[in-house]
């Protein structure tokens, strides 16, 4: 009987909470309940497979892109594994950091951009609606 290769006896699979964005009853945290799991190797922790349920090319490719401007990162890829599930797999192979690490920054980095996108997005909404008079607003979606 074979030995099974080093790599497989070393493993591990790891799992953590993704950041949850601030809760209120009128918007309930949009990652409540996702989980993340690390595929990696105890040996070697500068490289890592990550698997988060219930996600798709949009976080993907947006967490992808943000790795990818690391220089802390030698190669980064996503896939998904299946049309039908709603799973993603990110590669993450680093330079010698923790590919945990780089990639929980990775995600925090990501929560930043987007609470700037809304930030500015809700100051031009409110300039907007201060520059014009409501009588002036095309409000009636069924024209």
């Amino acid at each position: 009987m074979h030995a099974p290769p080093p790599a497989l006896l070393t493993t591990v699979l790891v799992s953590w909470s993704l950041p949850r964005e601030r809760e209120s009853p009128s918007r309930p945290c949009r990652f409540a309940g996702k989980r993340a799991m690390e595929h990696g190797s105890l040996a070697d922790s500068s490289a890592s497979s990550f698997s988060i349920v219930e996600e798709d090319h949009t976080l993907a490719n947006s967490v992808r892109f943000v790795l990818n401007q690391d220089p802390r990162v030698a190669f980064c890829g996503y896939s998904i594994p299946h049309p039908a599930d709603n799973k993603v797999n990110i590669r993450v192979q680093t330079t010698g950091d923790p590919a945990k690490d780089v990639m929980k920054d990775a995600l925090q980095d990501l929560m930043v951009m987007g609470q700037h996108v809304r930030a500015t997005f809700d100051k031009a909404v409110a300039d907007f609606k201060s520059n014009i008079p409501a009588e002036q607003m095309d409000v009636d979606a069924n024209k």
